[in-house]
């Protein structure tokens, strides 16, 4: 009788359970590279780690102010130590304690030569454990980006790795692979329960997380569709209940559906084309023994060649700022002045190929991702078509987003597509990745196309430590101007991006992109 009562009371509670709990089913373009949370800076990627694996501080996603995380109070020591207290009583979903040691090795982490990471620890020297529940962090200067820095760089069970052979990130340049690509052992609201790559990824709420949220959602699960139709056909049919990359042209109709609803703003990521600079010669060119796009000239022509409001009109329809400036205006250090493009014209196009010795073009390779950005495969061949009518005749290749970011990384495209958003909001996070030149500590690790201009190197460093907040965003500013004389990059637009998603849906819009998972509510 005992045993019938028990089983009772157990199947009520398991009825009632399924009652309150709640799927939250989404789908884009692509899949996460890896669940190695210092090995590739992707940004989809980042955002559901955020799931799973916590910062010391995170943003908070309705005033973007920097918020406690896993450490709960922080002050500078001096201009060049931070000392942070850490949350007690944090489990790491293995059941064992969140402390001191582990947000040291996690930060050091970041900092190994496999890292891609290395941009957000900038500046940092070195870590220090002060006791169980303490650690400093010294700089090599004053840092006024630092807690900024630290949103992106996630928490990880320094005994989990040592036992699993994971101390250091996977090498995104290689195919090799450590325990933490494919499994996980974070702190945060959910649990990885099954990652299949380019399939499907399900996460489970952790039962034993710290935190309180204000969402309802017990299990998410992420389908990556490549095809734009399907994954418009799978919400509209009902099937998922969030779109991250709706189809453009499909926006009208969702809108106008009583069930679904759009939610938009601006991202901050700028879109833009990188140059190989480097190269004495370009691999698959009809130009031998130099390199054309070391040339500021033709750079310029390639450049005034793109019609970039037909992009934003036609391609885009309506999901792209036309910009000339390498961030957004959310971005400290952006003014009106660097974001001026240059004209159109294709007649001062031809005659600056013709002033470089290229009077009738010159053929080059042309890298872009197929599954990353809006309508990125599309941007491409419209500016393929509109190089051909100045005679460069750039020979167009796409990848998915898992090849195309470790392909670019080994420089092996003279021409190629990138998105970069900013975490930090400070423009040296895109100075130093994409100008500065190729170097340690984060210096040029997305600058592919390897430009290097001295100053420019200099004002970089001079920013990284300069306390002086006025003084450091004009020097920001002078950066980001001298990267335009330079026509260092081609910039083209700031995304637009519209989320497409079931009434029934709650989600707070986040200009990086993102989704917080404390906030879904499904009802």
């Amino acid at each position: 009788m005992m045993f019938r009562h028990l089983a009772l009371a157990a199947a009520i509670a398991l009825a009632a359970s399924a009652v309150h709990a709640k799927t939250f089913r989404w789908t884009s373009a692509s899949d996460l590279p890896t669940w190695d949370i210092h090995s590739q800076n992707n940004a989809l990627a980042n955002g559901i780690h955020a799931a799973v694996y916590e910062s010391l501080v995170y943003y908070n996603s309705r005033t973007f102010k920097i918020e406690p995380v896993l450490a709960t109070a922080w002050k500078q020591v001096s201009p060049t130590q931070m000392r942070f207290t850490l949350r007690t009583g944090v489990k790491f979903h293995d059941g064992t304690p969140f402390g001191a040691d582990d947000a040291v090795f996690s930060l050091q982490r970041a900092m190994a030569k496999t890292s891609n990471f290395t941009v957000y620890t900038q500046g940092i020297n070195n870590v220090v454990k002060v006791d169980a529940n303490t650690i400093d962090v010294f700089t090599d200067g004053p840092n006024p980006v630092l807690l900024n820095q630290l949103t992106e760089l996630r928490m990880m069970s320094r005994a989990w790795a040592e036992k699993n052979n994971s101390m250091t990130p996977k090498d995104i340049k290689t195919q090799d692979e450590n325990f933490a690509h494919r499994n996980t052992n974070g702190t945060g609201p959910f649990m990885l329960k099954q990652w299949q790559p380019d399939q499907r990824s399900v996460l489970a709420k952790n039962p034993a997380w710290w935190g309180k949220a204000e969402g309802n959602v017990t299990e998410i699960i992420y389908t990556p569709v490549r095809s734009v139709a399907t994954r418009m056909a799978a919400l509209l049919s009902g099937e998922v209940d969030f779109v991250l990359d709706p189809s453009p042209q499909d926006l009208a109709r969702i809108r106008s559906d009583a069930k679904l609803k759009v939610i938009d703003g601006v991202e901050n990521r700028t879109i833009f084309l990188g140059m190989d600079q480097h190269r004495s010669e370009l691999p698959g060119s009809n130009v031998k023994g130099k390199n054309p796009l070391k040339d500021v000239r033709v750079r310029k022509a390639l450049y005034q060649a793109i019609d970039i409001d037909a992009i934003t009109r036609v391609t885009l329809r309506g999901l792209g700022q036309a910009t000339g400036a390498m961030v957004a205006p959310q971005v400290t250090g952006w003014t009106k002045d660097v974001h001026k493009r240059m004209p159109y014209d294709v007649k001062a196009a031809q005659k600056l190929l013709t002033d470089a010795g290229y009077p009738d073009g010159f053929e080059v390779d042309f890298a872009c991702p197929n599954n990353r950005y809006i309508n990125d495969e599309q941007i491409c061949q419209a500016v393929t078509a509109m190089w051909a009518k100045i005679g460069v005749k750039a020979k167009l290749r796409t990848q998915p987003l898992a090849t195309y970011f470790p392909m670019i990384q080994r420089y092996e495209a003279s021409i190629y597509m990138l998105g970069w958003g900013v975490p930090t909001f400070d423009a040296l996070y895109s100075t130093q990745s994409l100008l500065r030149s190729v170097g340690a500590g984060g210096d040029g690790n997305y600058n592919v196309g390897r430009y290097s201009n001295p100053q420019v190197d200099a004002l970089v460093e001079r920013t990284k430590k300069e306390t002086d907040l006025a003084l450091r965003t004009q020097l920001l500013t002078r950066t980001l101007a001298m990267s335009n004389e330079d026509v260092a990059y081609l910039p083209l637009h700031n995304q637009v991006i519209p989320w497409a998603l079931k009434k029934s849906v709650e989600v707070v819009h986040r200009a990086d992109n993102r989704l917080d998972w404390r906030l879904i509510k499904v009802n």
